[in-house]
């Protein structure tokens, strides 16, 4: 028989779903339950569910019951869900507001408001575990993520990612809307906060006869390929490995971004892809403190995923 926990966010899962919400069912981990239909296969491959078989993280997601019973019933270990943001129509943003490590995410978003001369606006509201809260909010159209970007403990869900839904329970603890939110209507963010959260521009487009580029550019793209070439059980290491070798050449300040990025893309959480790469970075810093760079050993094993059985790689074949 399914478990009560189980059973409960398969409930507020269909419940969110009715408001227009995809969801997708997520584990204690708070990562996507259902596991991908290629994990076997010896190449990467970029599938988003074009296959037809469920297992592609949040590209799952969906409004139909018919389906997100179909998702819970091939993950029956699921016990939470995660709502995709950034689809049509609303747009969802999910405005992560931690409370912990030093940083009052709550405080922070108050105090840029008030900074930039909008309000925050009442609308739905999910407390954490941890003491902080999501807030739920609509846009246009997409918007990328980002942690930290607006102030310390302000991280945005949007095109992409996802927010763990209410009535999910994790390792943490359980989710649960916060008294007097649940009936609000999804309020639309303010166009202040939109212009703060909007990506930037892009760059400036190189003209066809350009010079040949530097040879540091052809490396970062490299490293970015080889992340995203990652396959699941294996992307953890890849990201670490090519943000060691971003460091050795100095572009890991530059490059750190579009390495979480590019993880982001493979499947990776982006809390999950920023802390690899961080870990990366003190790890260099570290050994250039002491004199000396070292260098990871051929054949060594990798850091995998969430959830995977550590696999062998050799050095040899991260080589992008």
């Amino acid at each position: 028989m399914p478990r009560p926990d189980h059973t409960r966010a398969l409930h507020a899962a269909l419940l969110t779903a009715a408001r227009g919400l995809p969801v997708i069912p997520l584990s204690r981990t708070k990562l996507p339950a259902v596991r991908s239909p290629h994990r076997d296969e010896p190449r990467a491959t970029g599938c988003r569910g074009e296959c037809g078989r469920p297992g592609h993280g949040v590209h799952d997601a969906t409004t139909d019951p018919v389906r997100i019973r179909a998702l819970f019933a091939v993950a029956p270990w699921a016990t939470g869900y995660g709502i995709a943001c950034g689809r049509a129509p609303h747009h969802l943003i999910g405005l992560d507001l931690d409370v912990k490590h030093g940083s009052d995410g709550v405080t922070a978003l108050y105090a840029l408001a008030a900074a930039q001369g909008f309000t925050v606006p009442a609308t739905v509201t999910v407390l954490t575990p941890s003491g902080g809260r999501h807030l739920w909010l609509t846009a246009p159209g997409p918007v990328p993520n980002s942690v930290g970007r607006l102030a310390p403990g302000i991280d945005v869900r949007g095109n992409g990612g996802y927010v763990v839904g209410p009535g999910s329970r994790t390792v943490a603890g359980r989710y649960l809307l916060a008294p007097g939110t649940a009936h609000h209507t999804l309020a639309e963010a303010p166009p202040a906060l939109l212009r703060l959260v909007a990506p930037p521009p892009p760059p400036p487009h190189e003209p066809e006869t350009a010079a040949p580029r530097h040879p540091a550019e052809r490396r970062a793209a490299a490293l970015v390929q080889f992340v995203l070439d990652s396959r699941e059980g294996a992307r953890n290491g890849r990201l670490f490995w090519a943000a060691c070798r971003a460091y050795d050449a100095g572009l890991g300040e530059a490059l750190g971004p579009a390495l979480v990025t590019a993880a982001v893309h493979t499947g990776l959480s982006e809390r999950e892809a920023t802390a690899t790469v961080a870990s990366a970075g003190r790890l260099r810093a570290s050994a250039s403190r002491e004199g000396a760079v070292p260098r990871l050993p051929a054949g060594c094993d990798v850091v995998t995923d969430a959830g995977e059985k550590p696999r062998h790689l050799p050095l040899r074949a991260m080589n992008p």
